[in-house]
């Protein structure tokens, strides 16, 4: 295998095939780029055994003097590539056991991994396709992904649930506690009903990130295939039959709260500074309860109590107000702040109920995405 390529041009299409790379996997292989090239083209392929990716390189830049195949150590193949700063790289394969590596004055060489070792990967049949925008796809998973639940005990609620009836698509995330749903008109086409990992919908979002024209789905029994530029992205789909969610969202509202979506946001992130925090990860730390009040004389106070560091209060100033008496809940102030986050508008509304029922966020830019939220017990 011998072969040119303009650094720009293979650099895009790795950076796309790092969403499809384990960060550790038990198949060393797998921690692999497949490069293959053939007289006029470069095909590579990464897979985690739950994404896999292709890229098909047809570039005037492309000279190969000698096809083959081969697979690399993804990632300090894409670093290498990151940092040199040739216009054009040239790789060679010696012996079948380095691949050599040369840019302007440097030369890096790799262990290279056989290639018959490689799985084959079965990527979806192109048949049948649906066609919706790319910027409609990120919005999706913007709006919803963020909703679903991070542990495994319910695999089912790990992912993004999409139906669809009647050229209607509703897309629907809940981790028991929350719950964000969109409806979206799209073209004819067959109804189906599948669950996408979230962890695959946020690799898609990123590897889409710059890409705004159609992008083509397909559909296989446990699998979806996502087509756009030169680009194959398959991920599998989960398995199991997604809770009904229809009934969750109240069908009345006795109080609707009309907020400037801006200023509740930052009220929020203000008060919950003092609420007590629970770390989830090294690098996330979980906003604890806070406290909604709506007074019989309409005030609006948010409020939150830390017995180890004090307490913090904020009124709000509605800018419409539906209620036929006092309301007091709680609620995490991090799924609040991340249902927010999820809209377009200027002004949000919190429609509430009575009691402890949940409570709906609705935008009015935002008119086919809706947010809900479980409160908890304030007694």
């Amino acid at each position: 295998m011998n072969f040119t390529i303009d650094r720009e041009v293979l650099l895009e299409n790795l950076n796309v095939i790092s969403r499809g790379l384990p960060a550790k996997s038990p198949m060393p292989i797998l921690t692999g780029i497949k490069m293959e090239v053939t007289t006029t083209d470069l095909y590579m392929t990464s897979s985690n055994t739950d994404i896999s990716v292709e890229t098909f390189v047809s570039d005037a830049s492309l000279h190969v003097e000698k096809p083959g195949k081969t697979v690399v150590p993804g990632r300090f193949f894409i670093d290498i590539i990151r940092k040199i700063n040739s216009k054009t790289v040239s790789f060679c394969l010696v012996e079948d056991k380095i691949l050599v590596i040369k840019a302007d004055r440097g030369e890096y060489k790799l262990h290279i991994m056989d290639p018959l070792d490689y799985p084959n990967i079965d990527f979806v049949t192109l048949e049948n396709p649906l066609e919706l925008p790319a910027e409609r796809i990120k919005a999706l998973i913007k709006q919803t992904s963020f909703a679903t639940a991070q542990s495994e005990k319910k695999p089912i609620l790990t992912g993004v649930h999409l139906t669809l009836n009647d050229d209607r698509l509703t897309v629907t995330a809940t981790d028991s506690f929350r719950l964000a749903q969109v409806l979206l008109d799209v073209p004819t086409y067959r109804p189906f009903s599948i669950t996408i990992p979230n962890k695959s919908l946020d690799e898609l979002a990123k590897a889409i990130d710059n890409y705004n024209e159609n992008v083509t789905l397909y559909f296989a029994v446990n699998k979806l295939l996502v087509k756009f530029k030169n680009v194959l992205f398959q991920t599998r789909l989960l398995d199991g039959n997604y809770p009904d969610t229809s009934r969750i969202i109240p069908s009345s509202f006795p109080i609707i709260l009309k907020f400037d979506k801006d200023e509740m946001l930052d009220a929020v992130e203000r008060v919950s500074l003092l609420s007590p925090r629970e770390k989830m990860s090294a690098s996330e730390l979980s906003y604890s309860i806070i406290k909604l009040t709506v007074t019989q004389d309409r005030s609006v106070v948010l409020s939150t109590t830390n017995a180890s560091i004090g307490d913090a209060q904020e009124e709000l100033i509605p800018l419409e107000t539906k209620m036929n008496g006092p309301l007091t809940i709680g609620f995490s102030s991090r799924y609040l702040v991340e249902a927010l986050r999820s809209f377009d508008s200027n002004e949000i509304s919190l429609n509430c109920s009575e009691g402890i029922r949940p409570f709906v966020i609705t935008g009015e830019k935002d008119p086919n995405l809706t947010q809900l939220i479980l409160p908890v017990r304030m007694d």
